[in-house]
């Protein structure tokens, strides 16, 4: 089943590797080629500004959830498809959640962690049932992978919760795998 929004979770700094916002430019792009909707939190700074633009370069729909407080610290991104601006960052998440159909994290840092981790909480609860994914640029996320991996080991996780976050290192992977995560 293909998708027609996918929300991207990334930080609003563009981190020390030049890969990261290639990375987040790549993902743009393929969203806007491949006529998926991109949903992001907003701002125009850091990979999320980088996510949006290339979207929005190739002819793509951004649709930002920025929290009223923010809007400055994070730069609201005008250029957006649609920037919806909400009180709090409980709104915000559920906004963007309600809005995509898959979510992605690229590099980021603790923000980006706890979207990641609310939406995966949301799947594996049945809250719903879109897939959910890590692009690892250049093994940003193997450290993550492996606590994982080591919690399913330990006990701590069961191991079909863990099948229910996908990992891939390029954007065209990335894609693919929600989308066949989507379709079982």
């Amino acid at each position: 089943m293909s998708l027609s929004r996918v929300c991207v979770f990334c930080g609003s700094r563009a981190g020390t590797r030049a890969a990261y916002a290639e990375a987040a430019r790549q993902m743009g792009e393929l969203l806007a080629s491949r006529g998926i909707g991109l949903v992001t939190g907003g701002g125009k700074v850091g990979l999320m500004g980088v996510v949006a633009n290339a979207a929005l370069s190739g002819g793509g729909e951004a649709r930002g959830v920025i929290p009223r407080a923010l809007l400055e610290r994070e730069v609201g991104h005008e250029a957006m498809t649609e920037l919806h601006v909400v009180e709090t960052m409980h709104q915000r998440k559920a906004a963007m959640a309600a809005l995509a159909d898959a979510f992605v994290a690229l590099p980021g840092g603790i923000g980006t962690m706890e979207e990641l981790f609310e939406v995966w909480t949301w799947a594996v609860l049945g809250i719903h049932a879109k897939p959910v994914g890590l692009l690892n640029v250049e093994g940003y996320y193997d450290d993550l992978l492996g606590f994982l991996d080591g919690a399913v080991r330990e006990g701590f996780f069961h191991p079909a919760h863990r099948a229910r976050l996908v990992s891939a290192e390029t954007p065209a992977d990335l894609l693919a795998a929600l989308e066949a995560a989507r379709a079982a």
